[in-house]
């Protein structure tokens, strides 16, 4: 059945068609808030989704808090909305001079800067509330968590390292899987937050090598800048220090021969972003950064599998 005919196509025109008869203004307007919370561009979700999970299940070893499942799944994706909101309000002056971005909503005017921010407070304090069904250990630390978020897409203005403050903020559900699931933070945790760090700065540092000549001439940092010439080599050592630090965190942990076979797959999908990156085309490594949500994918996937299904 074609896409076009499908049963859930259908109900989603018949709603689409609902909602502009009763509300034709909201329907106007919400495919502008769609990509303003880019949830037409789901990776950036799964990216930050799959470390949380991993850490989750390690937490529970293999059986996790269906609640703390719940949870942490639905706060992923309202603080990765958040994140959007607050990133395209600190970059609205700047994303009107960048080929990827020069359509987004507040840059075209569809939404308005104090939309924006108050988009970004409503989706945290809906995170906040997600919280309060957990325990006090990760409520302290969800305030960590929620500063990174907001600091974050000033940094590229401050500093050539903001995709390491990223790293901060994306490692950051992590801690919070452990003492929601667990009420403590044990010191190997802080193992898989370096690993997923390093990770982040990999992936984060191909996707600013796609803009890194607007950056260039606008002014915006990065470490694709930082690296220059080098960044592939740099991204090589970030790749291997990421599989190393998470192979040290397998031994802590006691996990088993499925986790080190995922990491395995996980370098095998390295070694092709380099090649993606080699050329340092704009496709090339925007592919290269899609490519790492089959890394965290088949990481989670081999977690679970150590621990039985």
């Amino acid at each position: 059945m074609s896409r076009s005919t499908s049963p859930w196509r259908a109900w989603l025109d018949r709603r689409g068609a609902a909602l502009q008869r009763r509300w034709p203004r909201l329907a106007e307007r919400a495919p502008d808030f769609w990509r303003l919370l880019r949830l037409h561009r789901p990776i950036g979700i799964l990216l930050l989704l799959w470390p949380t999970l991993w850490c989750l299940w390690i937490a529970g070893e293999g059986r996790p808090s269906v609640t703390n499942v719940v949870i942490f799944v639905l706060g992923t994706v309202c603080m990765r909305a958040a994140g959007c909101c607050i990133n395209d309000y600190a970059d609205r002056h700047f994303d009107g001079q960048v080929k990827r971005t020069a359509d987004r909503p507040l840059v075209s005017g569809r939404v308005q800067p104090r939309e924006a921010l108050i988009s970004c407070a409503l989706l945290c304090a809906l995170a906040f509330v997600l919280v309060l069904f957990t325990n006090g250990p990760t409520l302290l630390l969800s305030a960590g968590g929620l500063l990174l978020a907001l600091v974050y897409p000033f940094m590229k203005r401050r500093t050539h390292l903001a995709q390491v403050v990223l790293g901060a903020a994306f490692s950051w559900g992590g801690l919070m899987a452990f003492t929601a699931e667990t009420g403590k933070l044990p010191a190997a945790a802080w193992l898989l937050y370096v690993g997923n760090l390093l990770w982040t700065v990999v992936y984060d540092t191909e996707y600013a090598m796609v803009d890194r000549d607007d950056d260039l001439r606008i002014g915006v940092k990065s470490t694709a800048i930082l690296f220059a010439e080098a960044d592939r080599h740099f991204i090589g050592i970030l790749q291997v220090l990421t599989l190393a630090t998470f192979a040290l965190a397998a031994q802590r942990f006691s996990l088993g021969g499925w986790f080190y076979g995922g990491l395995g797959v996980a370098g095998l999908l390295f070694a092709h972003q380099q090649v993606l990156i080699h050329e340092r085309d704009r496709e090339g490594c925007f592919l290269a950064f899609l490519q790492n949500g089959k890394v965290g994918l088949v990481i989670f996937a081999a977690t679970v599998a150590d621990y039985g299904f």
